[in-house]
């Protein structure tokens, strides 16, 4: 075939805005209930709704709840594993969290005239009740769970508690009806799990100013007859050891995943199982996230690697681990067994994630869930190069570089494309290496996409985590500007035409990359913290409340260096073009910090714009909404960088 020759950044391309939105989002929270599979799945067209669904034994799929149903919690703001299921002799009985009124319901799928019933009250107080982590304990008629609790108005006016919920629907209308299992000594806890006599229980815990990946306790009590909690005492963690979780093994002995090492690895009732410079574990954004599940024979289902993960399993016995063959190189924090079937959600540097089946025995794997399937011609899709550049100091700097890619077209002799560098969130997390079609929306044009897993990302033992600790905003900004010039230096990007994009604290990279560097022409900033100090004292959710205190610093003190990093206070030095997005809904970066920002704006002649959404939250997940942002973020790289991108609305940029 013959190529058509055009300008980077002007190629035609199927890869539209409305099917990258479609495929937006992956399953979670993986499952068995008996023998089936179940799991939560986005679904962008219908709101944005988590739905419920259950793979039956003739392999068909089967959405559990109808619209406007949505299975999420919003415990810590970031959510949880949002519900639990048992099989009764009349079929399934699944608890699930829904997310406009946040209560825990009861439905029986079997019984298709009786809707689902309310387990939970609803609270007027702060942001009422909610739940996270449920385990159904049919043996008491009891759902055990975290509830968070507001107490007040404010965002950390909150408490949290393990807690037993009847199965009766008697809390329904009395919170008295709740029994609560601890006593709040603890700011953050996870679900409990149960011994296989039942008892004892084991759970996680931590406080302010720590975040879980910082340091948590590993908390174990007797469980009496009467169902009650006694003797709880701490067997491991602490302040300087990250445990994301922990699980009975079928021997009765306590398996968990700690960074004492230096790296999350697998611990047997103390004892190593797998001493690696890989990871097991993860950071806890999520309660009730899973790396890992004991299979009854005493092997372990386990999600490990460094920096893309696997899925495989270990024999403790040898500290072997066997992984599951096919297409996936790289899994997400959710697994469970079920006698020799491992559940995963699985993708691929050409495939989007999808609930796969893995058989422990035989090593081999099948996808069963939310399958993916090419839309467009593959040809189209970016092909991603895993990269290690040299930052400040020699220190590594670890990315995924995605250039322009299209079967129909290439560009003219000698010329260069415009290139993004792409800022996860978090910042304690990953860009995982995955088909993401919000990518090929770009590369398919002929623009350039470098993924930055600056220093702070997991996924490469603690002291590469450690490195932002005090420096947020400084190596993060560092890390990401060396990767763009060394591609400009290299011969890979056009050194003037370079941008840099991110959400929530990607949001904030990117803004304080404007203000203190002058590598990017232009950048989108969306749903970013822009203003430390605000963020700081009370302009958050409770969960990330205090997370500054490891990130910049204590603030009481170094109080100016919360001013000298935030964006805000230096707007003057933003000469650029920028594009800033905004959920109204969104209580974890509030649309204040852009406001106030934008304020700093005023009368600069700037061309900038601000597009806000109502009904978003932190992150967006409406179908509408991530169409009109990504065209309007490649309409500000076109009027920037020159380009024609044909097909492309055309965003109002004002002074």
């Amino acid at each position: 075939m013959t190529k058509q020759i055009l300008p980077y950044g002007s190629w035609p391309s199927p890869v539209s805005a409305e099917l990258a939105a479609a495929q937006d989002g992956a399953p979670e929270f993986v499952g068995f209930v008996g023998d089936e599979a179940w799991w939560t799945e986005p679904r962008p067209t219908e709101g944005g709704r988590r739905a419920l669904v259950r793979r039956r034994a003739d392999g068909t799929e089967q959405s559990v709840l109808p619209p406007p149903w949505n299975v999420r919690s919003r415990v810590i703001e970031y959510g949880g594993r949002p519900w639990a299921g048992v099989t009764r002799p009349g079929g399934p009985l699944v608890v699930f969290v829904n997310f406009a009124d946040q209560r825990l319901y009861a439905y029986e799928p079997g019984a298709p005239d009786t809707p689902p019933r309310p387990l939970t009250p609803v609270s007027s107080v702060g942001g009422g009740l909610r739940w996270a982590d449920p385990r159904v304990r049919a043996e008491r008629d009891e759902v055990w769970c975290v509830l968070e609790e507001f107490t007040g108005a404010g965002a950390t006016d909150v408490r949290r508690v393990l807690a037993a919920v009847p199965l009766d629907g008697s809390a329904a209308r009395d919170r008295g009806a709740v029994r609560e299992l601890t006593d709040g000594a603890h700011r953050f806890v996870t679900g409990p799990r149960l011994s296989p006599d039942g008892g004892r229980a084991a759970w996680l815990a931590w406080d302010h100013p720590r975040m879980p990946w910082d340091g948590t306790e590993l908390i174990v009590a007797e469980v009496a007859d009467d169902g009650t909690l006694h003797r709880a005492r701490t067997v491991a963690g602490g302040p300087e050891e990250s445990i994301p979780q922990a699980e009975w093994a079928f021997d009765g002995s306590l398996l968990y995943t700690s960074d004492r090492g230096g790296w999350w690895n697998l611990y047997r009732d103390g004892v190593p199982l797998c001493p690696r410079e890989e990871e097991f574990g993860g950071p806890l954004w999520k309660i009730g996230q899973r790396w890992f599940a004991p299979l009854e024979d005493g092997r372990i289902a386990v999600v490990h690697g460094r920096g893309a993960t696997a899925l495989g399993v270990l024999d403790p016995e040898t500290g072997e681990v066997t992984d599951v063959a096919g297409p996936w190189s790289e899994f997400a924090a959710t697994v469970a067994a079920h006698g020799s079937r491992i559940l995963g959600v699985g993708a691929g540097p050409y495939r989007a994630f999808e609930v796969v089946e893995a058989d422990a025995d035989t090593g081999g794997g099948r996808v069963i869930g939310a399958a993916h399937r090419d839309t467009v011609d593959p040809a189209h899709y970016p092909e991603p190069r895993v990269r290690t550049f040299t930052g400040p100091a020699g220190r590594d700097i670890h990315a995924h570089v995605y250039p322009p890619r299209n079967p129909e077209c290439a560009a003219p002799a000698g010329a260069l494309p415009p290139y993004v560098v792409w800022v996860h969130g978090g910042p304690t997390s990953r860009a995982p290496l995955v088909l993401d079609l919000s990518i090929a929306y770009f590369t398919s044009r002929g623009i350039g996409v470098a993924e930055v897993n600056y220093g702070g990302s997991t996924g490469y033992g603690r002291e590469y985590r450690n490195r932002l600790r005090e420096q947020w905003g400084v190596v993060d900004v560092e890390d990401c500007a060396a990767v763009a010039r060394a591609l400009a230096a290299e011969g890979t990007a056009d050194p003037d035409r370079l941008a840099v994009r991110g959400g929530s604290a990607g949001g904030w990279t990117s803004a304080v990359s404007l203000v203190a560097t002058d590598v990017y022409a232009c950048g989108t900033i969306s749903y970013p913290i822009l203003d430390l100090g605000g963020w700081r004292t009370g302009e958050t959710h409770d969960f990330e409340s205090e997370y500054l205190e490891s990130l910049v610093g204590p603030i009481a003190e170094v109080p100016q260096r919360y001013a000298e990093r935030s964006p805000t206070g230096h707007a003057d030095r933003v000469t650029v073009p920028f594009l800033l997005l905004q959920g109204l809904d969104d209580v974890i970066c509030p649309p204040v910090q852009c406001e106030r920002f934008l304020s700093q704006m005023e009368g600069r002649g700037v061309p900038h714009a601000y597009l806000t959404f109502a009904g978003e939250g932190h992150g967006f997940r409406r179908a509408d909404t991530m169409v009109r942002a990504l065209e309007a973020e490649l309409s500000l790289y076109a009027q920037v960088f020159g380009l024609k991108p044909p097909g492309v609305p055309t965003l109002e940029l004002v002074k």
